[in-house]
């Protein structure tokens, strides 16, 4: 029995992260952008989470093409876990790539939304570090850069 696809779009973006809406660009050209501009900001993708995918297998739901990908910058992880041994459980950043009508939307998550929880002013610089080179990769990926 084939189901209805779920129309799960936020009617804004989400405040915690940073988000542009790519008209005119395919999902998987999106992902491809993404993929690139977080290296050039020294983050690779440790993970991939396939989202249609996986509520397809999972629920026999449809959804439309969305991925959430675990980006990592090697020195900041390691300059974020020797100021705090739990801000493992912070990382990766999360990027998330999903069709939308007319395009794409790239956002990414804001460090300082993420690192709010965090009360030891040794993972500041890392912070502010992380999010000034997420910022630059989704600008590359916008085309502002």
């Amino acid at each position: 029995m084939e189901s209805a696809p779920m129309d799960l779009t936020p009617k804004t973006d989400p405040e915690y992260g940073y988000t542009r809406h790519l008209r005119g660009t395919s999902f998987a050209d999106a992902r491809t952008r993404v993929v690139e501009a977080l290296k050039t900001q020294g983050f690779g993708v440790l993970t991939e989470i396939d989202v249609a995918a996986t509520l397809k297998a999972k629920l026999d739901r449809d959804f439309r093409p969305y991925v959430i990908l675990g980006a990592c910058n090697p020195t900041l992880a390691f300059q974020a876990l020797q100021a705090e041994i739990g801000a493992g459980l912070l990382l990766p950043c999360n990027v998330c790539v999903w069709e939308e009508e007319g395009g794409s939307v790239v956002s990414l998550i804001r460090p300082a939304s993420m690192f709010s929880v965090v009360q030891n002013p040794g993972v500041q610089p890392v912070m502010q570090d992380a999010d000034t080179r997420l910022r630059a990769a989704l600008d590359v990926v916008a085309g502002e850069a």
